[in-house]
């Protein structure tokens, strides 16, 4: 998935820092659309408008999904300065998710590295940790080769639904989903999805869309805003 340019975040290597492009999930080599993965786009364009006919635009694609309420910006009053152990595992109950997390960098080209097992999950490991301040990343592919894959029920969740983080001191952060939105690439926000200030928050990311058969790609992001569960 990739996105707009954005403030890049100082770093000391020629890798890491903010991303200044959206997250880019490529398919595995010569992919093939399978007809699994039509039937889970097709499910989730059913879930957004709650019948069997399709909303779609103006030039035939259906409606971009767009659920529940965006957090509002503002100042982390946390006063944490420590950060918090870093994550090593994920529970989405609602999906029957639970596993573990890998670390994935900033490139190069200002992507974000995606997981290249589609059954793995991975998470920004230079932005904040789950329960510090600003967004903690985690990021999925929706489906593979040959079926769906980790986040392809991503877009089945709704505001209310549990996330828990599994940290590397034995602690668990749990969040609740707020919102669901769907964005182009070239228009993904990254100024609000990958900020580094704030409340703790989450954002879970994967594809969405339509499949690019020419560029081996979605056309847009499905990123699921989440903050702390009280």
């Amino acid at each position: 998935m990739t996105g707009p340019a954005t403030t890049g975040r100082p770093s000391s290597s020629p890798e890491g820092g903010r991303p200044r492009q959206a997250v880019a999930l490529p398919p595995p080599a010569r992919r093939l659309r399978t007809a699994a993965a039509v039937a889970v786009a097709a499910g989730a364009a059913l879930a957004v408008t709650g019948t069997s006919a399709l909303l779609t635009t103006s030039d035939g694609r259906p409606e971009p999904l767009a659920i529940g309420t965006l957090p509002v910006p503002s100042a982390d009053t946390s006063g944490k300065e420590t950060p918090g152990a870093p994550p090593t595992g994920i529970r989405v109950p609602s999906l029957g998710i639970a596993q573990g997390l890998s670390g994935l960098r900033v490139q190069q080209g200002g992507q974000l590295d995606v997981p290249e097992d589609p059954s793995s999950i991975g998470w920004w490991s230079d932005g904040p940790r789950p329960g510090d301040p600003g967004a903690a990343v985690v990021v999925g592919h929706v489906d593979s080769a040959t079926g769906p894959a980790v986040f392809h029920g991503l877009s089945s969740l709704r505001p209310g639904n549990k996330i828990a983080i599994r940290r590397d001191d034995g602690t668990e952060v749990v969040f609740t989903v707020r919102a669901l939105r769907q964005y182009e690439k070239d228009s993904l926000p990254g100024n609000r999805v990958f900020t580094t200030t704030g409340p703790p928050a989450l954002r879970l990311i994967t594809c969405g869309g339509t499949y690019d058969r020419e560029r081996g790609e979605y056309s847009d992001n499905l990123v699921v805003y989440a903050t702390l569960a009280h």
